[in-house]
């Protein structure tokens, strides 16, 4: 860099080899992704750190916009560059899901429609027959 950001109060030991941590894909190209970790840090994941299998295709894994989990392979604390894997862990941010609230009714309602819905269902398919 052109510039010493530990001069400026930026904490250059942020990160630590081994640690998983969050990050924003930034670009793809045939030999890897990479990936934003803050607005200083940025990493790349090499295609042979993908997965452990062949990777013929790194959009089938990963698309650029998408937050994901990645482990420190590497840190280049001089360049504020790292080494990154998503080889081995649950790479996915998943969206927390929201409690689903039981009704008070429960399944009464299916159960007083599943008859009409049965009786339907089988004028239709003798409908159709007669046609």
């Amino acid at each position: 860099m052109c510039y010493n950001l530990q001069a400026r109060g930026v904490n250059v030991n942020k990160y630590r080899k081994g640690e998983i941590v969050k990050g924003c894909v930034t670009g793809i190209e045939n030999y890897g992704a990479f990936v934003g970790l803050d607005e200083y840090y940025s990493g790349l994941i090499h295609i042979s750190e993908i997965s452990e299998g062949f990777v013929s295709n790194i959009h089938n894994f990963l698309e650029i916009g998408e937050t994901i989990y990645v482990k420190i392979l590497d840190i280049d604390d001089e360049n504020y560059q790292v080494k990154l894997s998503i080889k081995n862990i649950d790479y996915k941010v998943r969206r927390k899901r929201t409690p689903i609230k039981e009704s008070e009714s429960g399944f009464k309602p299916l159960k007083n429609m599943l008859p009409i819905w049965i009786e339907n269902k089988i004028k239709e398919i003798n409908n159709d027959k007669n046609v």
